[in-house]
């Protein structure tokens, strides 16, 4: 037992974050985890199509994807510079786009906010069913019991590329993480999101996707949901260096509590206006 103990504790350090490389340049798990999580989205959008759940296209939901990921890379690296390095990025905003350090050496991009990501998505969602005249509230309703799985795609990513770790534990199941200085026991955070914001979330909405009653409340009832995990799991995670508008909280949890106060103004909006 204490073997395995050992072995699982040091998982994160037998893990070679890098994919593979040609010359100078390399993939990272974590981008081939973007692909997959995306890929998994798809898939499953086309079984809703195959099962007459919605009169879409396999080429719109490929048009969609690629204005969705458009989104989340744009809006969760700018997301990242604003929220978490304003004043690195704003010394040095080529580097915001640019996939070398000041050496010329190829780092790849590093650092990708959730926050950043969602709103570009949700920018990119407008404009694509905008363009396509499509209602972006059915829209979403069709969209968003799939999103969870690729989230879940994303922080395995993470994990993978051994970022994001969590807190100093005490508990037998915390992990050693290399890009941790300290050598502390650490909650493996990624981990805990991966499963309640991703697997448990899809489960959720998943099996709620036909239902009646949440016709047309999909978006701000999974944004009220994501933000009640993440604000909860922030305390297991290894908090960033700077800290929310609110004493005490992390940024994450901040941003997360005014994700889920507007999705819960939404919400009343929507349910209101089908009531009158």
């Amino acid at each position: 037992m204490s073997a395995f103990l050992n072995f699982y504790q040091h998982l994160p350090e037998k893990i070679d974050p890098v994919a593979f490389s040609l010359g100078p340049f390399f993939v990272r798990w974590y981008s081939l985890m973007y692909l997959v999580a995306f890929a998994a989205v798809y898939v499953l959008l086309l079984y809703r199509i195959k099962k007459g759940e919605a009169h879409y296209t396999p080429g719109q939901i490929m048009d969609f994807l690629f204005y969705a990921f458009l989104g989340v890379l744009v809006g969760g690296r700018l997301g990242y510079a604003i929220f978490y390095n304003f004043s690195g990025y704003l010394a040095d905003p080529w580097s915001i786009i640019l996939p070398f350090n000041a050496a010329g050496k190829f780092i790849g991009f590093y650092g990708m906010s959730y926050h950043g990501g969602l709103i570009g998505t949700a920018l990119a969602s407008w404009l694509f069913v905008k363009k396509r005249n499509l209602d972006f509230w059915r829209f979403a309703d069709f969209v968003v019991p799939a999103v969870s799985a690729g989230f879940f795609f994303g922080r395995i990513g993470n994990f993978l590329n051994g970022e994001l770790y969590g807190r100093a534990a005490t508990q037998a199941w915390g992990m050693y993480f290399p890009l941790d200085s300290t050598g502390l026991l650490r909650h493996p955070s990624q981990l805990y999101e991966a499963f309640f914001e991703g697997l448990v979330l899809f489960l959720l909405f998943w099996l709620l996707r036909n239902s009646r009653k949440t016709e047309g409340y999909f978006l701000p009832l999974y944004l009220l949901a994501y933000g009640f995990f993440r604000f909860v799991l922030e305390f297991f995670r290894e908090p960033d260096n700077l800290e929310g508008l609110v004493s005490g909280l992390t940024l994450g949890q901040t941003l997360s509590m005014l994700m889920m106060f507007v999705s819960l103004v939404v919400f009343i909006s929507q349910r209101s206006e089908k009531t009158i």
